[in-house]
């Protein structure tokens, strides 16, 4: 079997090798987190908050280890590093302080004498996961999942395998017992037979949406229930009244947020015409100044890309849109040093049927839309098959609020970037899958929502 290999993006150096798991090695992780489901779900959602808790604690204590580790094996930004610790971290704190009140019974009336909901939990919940956040995808869904009486198995990105190696450590040193959290290091073709199994009761996957269509075929099959959340293609919509050149500096942060690899960073730039012509001034200008390198140097701003593959796959939806007809204002071309490296780019006159247009472009590549007025805006950041965030950029409450309603997006934010919450549902529409992670939402998607009726 071939091994998991950690590579530095920013050198291309390989780090370190782990041996993949055989066959009877996840047959008997398998096997633990079906013994592990009963003593865990009996211990009640009390019995269970205080090993959650103590994740939270692990992660805090190991938080700059851990942040070096994704530095290092995914190109991600050392200070935004630390800071997706803290914030896995906290989603743990949250669900162990809110789990009772999400599932608490709920007395419903009827023609029992007494009528009530609870929610139990399901089993071994399968977590398919990306590199781009390699522990907060992994503890959005863990620590909700397994508050709720689940247990979880990992199935980790190829390319970082020490971070889901370190997070299982993070549940052991917690005090979990042996079955509650582990890390299986297969490749994609073993995911089939394990979602097959009978130990799993349920999938949830953040990735592609070729990934989420095979796993939800793969699912369906034995009738398992999925949560997808897949690609998107942002819209951040600027409107007339803005002040330019703020909103402008917002536009590059959100478009470079971990060198542009996250679903819900800003792509598509929708401004109407009348500040089209100032707003990609200052846009490019303020792409232009972002400082690119070693993601470890605190002055860095944007780092590597994770791979080779794609920087070559980002590097070509550049060129095909540009030969569409896109105009290039600033950037275009991997740069010509080691490492994974992409710099900041702002594509204008872009329009549907451009792959930055129709595509999920996964790389600091913003694509500069010029919409008419407001409603135009609002069709133009519907054209797209995904459907995950958008954000709307205006003075005017009443108007951007209208527009909210209108907008196919699992959540849409008025003047600021779109960013997920633990106290707030996350998940999208259209091909940007269904299903919702975090919140009271998310906590229920893998309950069994079980009625009782007494007389």
């Amino acid at each position: 079997m071939t091994p998991f290999r950690s590579v530095n993006p920013t050198t291309e150096q390989l780090v370190r090798e782990y041996p993949a798991h055989d066959a009877g090695q996840v047959e008997s992780l398998l096997e633990q987190a079906q013994s592990a489901f009963g003593p865990w779900r009996s211990l009640g959602i009390a019995g269970r908050a205080p090993f959650i808790s103590r994740v939270g604690q692990v992660l805090r204590a190991r938080r700059a280890e851990l942040a070096r580790l994704m530095t290092e094996e995914m190109g991600k930004l050392i200070g935004a590093a630390e800071a997706e610790v803290d914030k896995c971290a906290g989603c743990c704190d949250f669900f162990a302080r809110s789990s009772g009140q999400f599932l608490a019974d709920e007395a419903i009336g009827s023609d029992a004498t007494r009528s009530y909901v609870r929610y139990d939990p399901l089993g071994a919940v399968l977590a398919i996961m990306p590199w781009n956040f390699p522990l907060w995808q992994v503890l959005r869904f863990a620590a909700p999942a397994l508050m709720a009486g689940n247990v979880g198995l990992l199935k980790h990105a190829p390319n970082v395998p020490s971070c889901a190696l370190a997070i299982e450590t993070a549940f052991r040193e917690a005090g979990c017992p042996a079955g509650v959290f582990a890390a299986l290091l297969i490749d994609t073709p073993a995911v089939e037979a394990i979602i097959q199994h009978p130990a799993v009761r349920a999938v949830t996957l953040t990735g592609s949406e070729r990934a989420g269509m095979a796993v939800a075929q793969q699912a369906g099959k034995s009738l398992k229930k999925t949560v997808l959340e897949l690609g998107g293609s942002d819209p951040f919509i600027v409107l007339k009244d803005v002040d330019i050149e703020p909103v402008a500096r917002a536009a590059a942060d959100a478009r470079c947020i971990n060198a542009g690899q996250s679903c819900i960073a800003a792509k598509r730039f929708i401004v109407e015409r009348p500040i089209a012509g100032a707003f990609e001034k200052a846009f490019a200008a303020a792409l232009a100044r972002l400082v690119v390198g070693d993601p470890a140097d605190r002055a860095t701003q944007v780092g590597p890309l994770a791979r080779q593959d794609l920087l070559d796959n980002l590097a070509a939806q550049v060129q095909r849109s540009i030969a569409a007809g896109a105009r290039l204002m600033v950037g275009g071309h991997p740069l010509p040093r080691q490492g994974y490296f992409y710099p900041p780019t702002l594509l204008a006159e872009v329009r549907a049927g451009m792959p930055a247009f129709d595509e999920e472009t996964f790389g600091p590549v913003a694509a500069l839309v010029v919409a008419e007025d407001a409603d135009d805006a609002v069709r133009l950041a519907n054209a797209s098959k995904y459907g995950l965030g958008a954000s709307i950029w205006t003075h005017d409450m009443s108007l951007a609020e209208r527009l909210a309603g209108q907008i196919d997006a699992g959540c849409v934010f008025i003047n600021g970037p779109v960013k997920s919450d633990p106290r707030l549902p996350f998940g999208g529409v259209k091909h940007s899958g269904y299903g919702r992670e975090l919140s009271e939402a998310g906590i229920r998607e893998f309950v069994n929502i079980k009625t009782v009726w007494v007389k």
